[in-house]
């Protein structure tokens, strides 16, 4: 039976409708007729991206962790030599590590990358190593650029390696870590070393000076006197010597040491008895009481300076003794189980993913390209809306019934799918309170 349509209206409003695309019948239309090109793409795909996720080299990573050790002996008692803070010291010792010849090394003496280093150069393969090398601090809150030990009062970094063989990761991390611990130690102790070679420098110099100002003050002190023999020279002479062991003396014992004690009393008898010039000149005497008060001045020095490289003395064997501030090994690195990359589920994944999104867009971008007319908005855009009539389908009595029957049929499968999983579950998975039990506890995790 025709049915004449209101063209004014229907047919308006139809060609304006797109409702149909938000309907799924719509979508499984489209898949039904364009299935081939949906199923072809995301099975290449998916195969293509399971086989990658299978075949993907694996990759390990051996890594230890080394805490920076605070000085075991109390600083108010001796003081460190060596006082950089512990973030600049661990930037120096990795970038001494990470130098281009001991990358060479260590590639050489584990035989790494053999399969690549025939088809790399000597600067590709430093690359690739110090790629794979990982050296970051444990604590993500840790800021290098700190300077003071208050504010990172724990600091614990991890060293690590990251290559296809395991055993050979943890052989490489460990040598990673004794090279740093090595470089810690050799930088600390050199340090120590030439600060205590510094300051026995400037005590010689300071001690040379010294002699050769109490020589000059000596000779003032004669030409003031002006002795009428040469017997009159033999105590200041012995005076020079005095003072001038005194001074060597100085440098290795305190004020309080008994031997200092008695040269300063030996001294100072002698210049009693010297007794006070009897004559001498206005500018020797200006002279010679600007050359004491230099003495003076550089007897403080030499004593500031003598000091000083006591402590540096001790803050040197505080090193060499491994009693100040140093780098201890919390764990050592093993050979790792498990591999850290690829992600194999997740490569799986993205695969199906890529898969799913390749196969919906050819076989919409195939749609979309097809020309046929299946719906009334298709039949508008090429035909004048009052040529259009609707014809209504006419359902025979032998489709009714062969739908009936598909839904008894879908039906009576799915029931027997509900009963078969039932009878499963019965007979093959534990009791329902174990399973619950064992969710509590967390054995399924």
């Amino acid at each position: 039976m025709l049915q004449k349509l209101s063209l004014e209206n229907d047919f308006e409003a139809v060609q304006e409708d797109r409702s149909h695309l938000l309907r799924p019948a719509f979508y499984w239309d489209v898949f039904q007729r364009r299935w081939l090109y949906f199923v072809l793409p995301f099975v290449l795909i998916a195969t293509v991206g399971g086989i990658a996720a299978l075949l993907w080299p694996a990759t390990y990573r051996s890594e230890g962790k080394v805490l920076v050790q605070s000085q075991q002996i109390p600083s108010e008692l001796v003081r460190p030599t060596v006082t950089n803070a512990a973030q600049e010291r661990i930037q120096v010792i990795e970038q001494r590590t990470m130098t281009r010849d001991n990358l060479i090394a260590i590639a050489d003496k584990f035989q790494l990358f053999p399969e690549k280093r025939a088809l790399m150069s000597v600067t590709e393969l430093v690359e690739l190593v110090k790629k794979s090398t990982k050296i970051a601090p444990v604590d993500l809150e840790l800021n290098f650029k700190q300077r003071t030990r208050a504010e990172n009062p724990t600091i614990v970094f991890s060293v690590g390696f990251e290559y296809g063989n395991p055993a050979v990761a943890a052989r490489v991390a460990n040598e990673l870590m004794t090279r740093i611990l090595n470089e810690d130690l050799r930088d600390r102790t050199s340090r120590a070393t030439d600060t205590t070679r510094f300051l026995e420098r400037e005590v010689q110099r300071l001690q040379t000076e010294n002699a050769a100002l109490d020589a000059k003050i000596a000779k003032l002190r004669v030409t003031q006197g002006k002795p009428s023999s040469p017997s009159a020279d033999a105590p200041t002479s012995t005076l020079g010597q005095l003072k001038a062991e005194l001074i060597q003396k100085s440098a290795l014992y305190s004020e309080r040491h008994p031997g200092i004690q008695s040269l300063k009393r030996q001294i100072e008898a002698m210049e009693k008895a010297a007794g006070t010039p009897v004559s001498g000149d206005a500018a020797v005497s200006a002279s010679l009481d600007a050359l004491v008060a230099q003495q003076e001045s550089l007897q403080k020095s030499l004593d500031t300076a003598t000091a000083k490289l006591m402590a540096a003395r001790l803050g040197e064997n505080l090193e060499k003794d491994q009693q100040s501030e140093k780098l201890e090994v919390i764990e050592q690195p093993t050979v790792p189980q498990e591999p850290v990359k690829p992600n194999r589920p997740k490569v799986a994944a993205l695969a199906l993913a890529l898969a799913f999104a390749a196969g919906a867009g050819l076989t919409f971008l195939v749609e979309i390209s097809d020309k046929a007319i299946r719906r009334s908005s298709d039949l508008l855009s090429v035909v004048d809306h009052r040529l259009v009539v609707s014809i209504p389908y006419i359902v025979t009595s032998a489709e009714a019934h062969l739908r009936k029957r598909q839904t008894i049929f879908i039906r009576s499968a799915f029931a027997l799918a509900l009963v078969g999983l039932l009878i499963g579950a019965y007979l093959f998975l534990p009791p329902l309170d174990l399973v619950l039990a064992k969710l509590r506890v967390g054995l399924f995790r």
